[in-house]
């Protein structure tokens, strides 16, 4: 396992690492005990690095992390782990409009019990990295919860402090990263969505910003494995990102990447990996694992050779502006 530096900050982070929603649930049928067989074997393989939230089940992705870490200082398996989670703005719209106001969705008192809580469920004493779960551009000129948060640090609480980018406004934390207000910032960047890599991804380098990248698969549609005609569970998160005709116009597109793939060596999943481990800004992609085979899958990909400019040229031809895909066309 390769591993690239977290930003300006000192820890050396696996160039794969751990993406813990699906353990949490809202991805289909998943039991507890393939999902802690999941997390050791990617841990055994070399990732150092998990990413996790108090919405992945309520808390019990983060459960999950904690009775893994604790079974492994048991073994003597000592390796650093860092363990990221986030917070959610409280109850409200989401992502938060820019009416909301940033004291009343992220006020000190809800930061400090809601990290109260993250500990609890991590069985830490302070947390890695908090990252604060969506935002809105209109708290940029006065970041509050960022305020709060680097007191936390110099509490002790918290070590590190980030955000993970709302969806459709990625580019709206540049200004964050550019002010010191965050220590890192996690993205989607795919095959599909290359946005970030006109400017966020640049600004990130400069300013010594981790970037994590979430969505490398586009919610599975990037591994090949769907078809038009694939079904989710109702329950299942997928069933309503894919919703309409979104799959299928997805699969037209996702069969063209294959095509470019043939005599590549690469797999389609390898590929979505590989290609944003291509962007030198980037510090770690969190692919969701839920099994101990894709642990394998997954974290062998840091293994094989970078990919070849020709070949990365020809995906950036694969670029899809699909603007607001969760409200329709």
């Amino acid at each position: 396992m390769k591993t690239r530096p977290f930003g300006k900050h000192p820890f050396n982070c696996s160039e794969i690492g751990f993406g813990a929603w699906a353990i949490g649930g809202s991805w289909g049928a998943q039991d507890d005990a393939t999902s802690l067989a999941a997390l050791h074997r990617a841990l055994d393989l070399g990732c150092n690095f998990i990413d996790t939230a108090a919405g992945y089940g309520n808390g019990r992705s983060e459960k999950l992390i904690a009775e893994t870490l604790r079974a492994r200082a048991a073994a003597g398996k000592v390796g650093k782990v860092f363990v990221a989670t986030k917070t959610p703005p409280d109850a409200g719209i989401w992502p938060p409009s820019p009416y909301c106001i940033a004291d009343e969705r992220y006020s000190e008192k809800y930061l400090r019990e809601n990290i109260a809580t993250r500990l609890a469920n991590l069985g830490a004493d302070k947390l890695d990295l908090l990252q604060l779960h969506t935002w809105t551009r209109a708290w940029n000129r006065n970041p509050t919860p960022f305020k709060v948060l680097r007191r936390l640090q110099k509490e002790g609480l918290v070590g590190l402090v980030g955000i993970s980018t709302p969806e459709h406004d990625q580019n709206g934390v540049i200004d964050l990263m550019r002010g010191g207000w965050v220590d890192s910032v996690q993205v989607i960047y795919n095959i599909f969505e290359q946005e970030p890599a006109a400017e966020l991804l640049d600004v990130a380098k400069e300013c010594g910003v981790g970037v994590i990248v979430r969505v490398a698969f586009d919610e599975g549609v990037l591994t090949g494995k769907f078809t038009a005609d694939t079904k989710f569970p109702v329950d299942d998160f997928r069933a309503n990102y894919f919703a309409g005709d979104r799959l299928a116009r997805a699969v037209v597109r996702a069969d063209k990447i294959k095509k470019d793939l043939v005599g590549t060596g690469y797999t389609m999943p390898q590929a979505a990996l590989k290609f944003v481990l291509s962007h030198p800004a980037v510090t770690t992609v969190i692919p969701g694992i839920r099994n101990p085979a894709q642990a394998e899958a997954n974290c062998a990909v840091s293994d094989l050779p970078a990919m070849p400019p020709a070949l990365l040229a020809k995906l950036h031809h694969h670029n899809w502006r699909r603007a607001f895909w969760y409200a329709g066309k």
